[in-house]
């Protein structure tokens, strides 16, 4: 009965998925206004982004990505909002469950200060001129960021196709940064019963690393979970769980760096991030339930296909061929 259950809940994620990419949503993006112009009532468009953002939610915890890596290029490439307002409700998307769930992670040891302040020194500066860059370019031609969020979609597809979590890392040498910094620590692992003593190491390219993920996830607003996880678990060493926890307290202060930017521009509508950040909310609280019972690495593997279509198709509106619509 169980397997039956599982089956069937699989079978309703997809054809909810299917059915929200197909809906009018596309067919009138590339003739409705910002404001509902066209024939459609001021509305319709915040219901129909509640709706889509909702199952969005789902996915997201059940793939293992953040809501923001998937709301940038779907909502972009399905929806009548000019980019920059998407963008910059895509950082608040991402920040909104960062902050819920950085106390939490924080009161149990898992997200640690002394790893995450220096990195978030680096990637919020870095961020605020990515954002003030990404506006720029939007502002002499938005094509050109359409097709540079296309190809960075592209890349995170192909880096959670490849990319592969290390639980616990072994560091041989802690170098003298890394030392100097004090980036380590011990924390109780539930599943083993026990403390774990970790340490991290190649801090300076790692430093390095955060500079670029900074000036991206300011210029499309993506938030940055997708990179910072691999870079803080595979790069620095630090365990799985740490740098799970770490990237999610980060988030909130890049984006939070970043958002003011687009803020300031005006960039933050309330008629879009609050459904949004809504059903994202709801949908990924439906999600966590579901997770246990689902299977997510046939969702994971769905939700990247669906990355690699929104870069495609973000690339083709940007240079204006027309091939996917």
């Amino acid at each position: 009965m169980l397997n039956n259950l599982t089956k069937t809940i699989n079978r309703l994620l997809v054809t909810a998925m299917i059915l929200v990419f197909s809906c009018p949503v596309g067919a009138f993006a590339a003739e409705q206004s910002l404001l509902g112009g066209g024939d459609k009532p001021w509305w319709f468009w915040p219901i129909v982004l509640f709706v889509f953002c909702f199952i969005l939610g789902i996915l997201a915890v059940m793939a293992g990505v953040g809501g923001g890596v998937l709301y940038v290029p779907l909502v972009s490439g399905f929806f009548p909002f000019h980019i920059d307002f998407v963008r910059g409700v895509g950082l608040m998307v991402a920040l909104a469950g960062a902050l819920a769930a950085g106390p939490g992670l924080l009161r149990r040891n898992l997200a640690n200060l002394r790893l995450a302040l220096p990195v978030a020194l680096i990637a919020s500066t870095f961020s605020i001129i990515g954002a003030m860059l990404g506006l720029y370019l939007s502002a002499l031609n938005p094509d050109i960021i359409q097709v540079c969020l296309g190809a960075t979609i592209v890349g995170i597809a192909a880096l959670l196709i490849f990319s592969k979590n290390s639980e616990k890392p072994i560091v041989t040498k802690q170098d003298a940064i890394s030392h100097a910094l004090g980036l380590g620590g011990v924390y109780w692992d539930e599943g083993g019963r026990e403390n774990v003593e970790w340490t991290t190491h190649r801090t300076v390219l790692s430093m390095f690393m955060f500079v670029l993920i900074g000036l991206v996830a300011g210029m499309f607003g993506l938030g940055a979970g997708w990179a910072n996880v691999p870079v803080l678990n595979l790069m620095m060493g630090a365990p799985l769980k740490i740098s799970v926890a770490t990237s999610k307290f980060l988030l909130s202060i890049t984006d939070t760096s970043a958002g003011w930017i687009y803020m300031n521009r005006g960039c933050v509508i309330p008629l879009i991030g609050v459904p949004s950040i809504v059903g994202l909310m709801l949908g990924s609280l439906l999600g966590v339930k579901l997770l246990a019972i689902a299977k997510p690495k046939m969702i994971r593997y769905f939700v990247i296909v669906v990355l690699l279509f929104a870069g495609l198709k973000a690339m083709d509106k940007g240079l204006g061929l027309g091939i996917l619509g």
